[in-house]
């Protein structure tokens, strides 16, 4: 992955994610699968596993845990309210930015 797509994603892996969570809960490595299935294959499972911690302690999911028949519980993460108004603001964000980034993309052309 390229230093710009790096540095892209750190300003909205959180967005992703908690848009990953709208459709279902998940534990962190269906996450994982399912960021990589979306094409973001360079994304370390170690990330993801930090901005889980990070979206928790920000009060935007719910945690549970959940017998593993491999090893250990699952911490299942399913978004909440705080996590859904969160998300909102995110694609009101997005929108706004991708449309001012259109703009100046068909100004050069």
């Amino acid at each position: 992955m390229g230093r710009q797509m790096t540095e892209m994603l750190k300003g909205t892996l959180e967005g992703i994610v908690l848009a990953l969570l709208v459709d279902r809960p998940a534990y962190g490595y269906e996450i994982t699968a399912q960021l990589r299935d979306r094409g973001f294959a360079d994304i370390a499972e170690g990330t993801v596993y930090a901005l889980l911690v990070r979206i928790e302690q920000k009060g935007f999911v719910d945690v549970a845990k959940v017998p593993s028949e491999k090893g250990p519980p699952r911490k299942v993460y399913t978004l909440n309210a705080s996590g859904t108004a969160e998300l909102n603001e995110f694609w009101m964000t997005w929108s706004f930015i991708s449309a001012r980034i259109a703009e100046l993309r068909t100004k050069g052309e």
